[in-house]
């Protein structure tokens, strides 16, 4: 096993542990997610599409619908809004077909 993919199960397991604890401490979560990016940054790695959508683009805490995420559908986009930060994030609202 090369570094890499020790990286990508390490962010992986830190992407569920933010999951299971949240409810109880959004500190230690969003100290989780913190780790996960800076390890994919170290080793040059792409955050994956389901994870990069669990975090806030803007103050990189750990989103979660209902508890500190509003989402819209606006047009062909879907809103993420974050009520920790109050900014908000847009992504192309996917395709049936693709």
């Amino acid at each position: 096993m090369d570094n890499k993919e020790i990286a990508r199960e390490r962010i992986k397991k830190l992407f569920s542990e933010a999951d299971e604890v949240f409810s109880k401490d959004k500190k230690l979560a969003n100290r989780y997610i913190n780790l996960a990016r800076k390890i994919a940054m170290k080793f040059n790695l792409r955050m994956p599409r389901g994870y990069k959508r669990k975090f806030c683009k803007h103050c990189y805490s750990y989103l979660k619908p209902g508890k500190n995420l509003r989402v819209r559908t606006k047009g062909k986009n879907v809103v993420y809004y974050c009520l920790e930060c109050k900014k908000f994030m847009k992504f192309p609202l996917s395709k049936k077909g693709k």
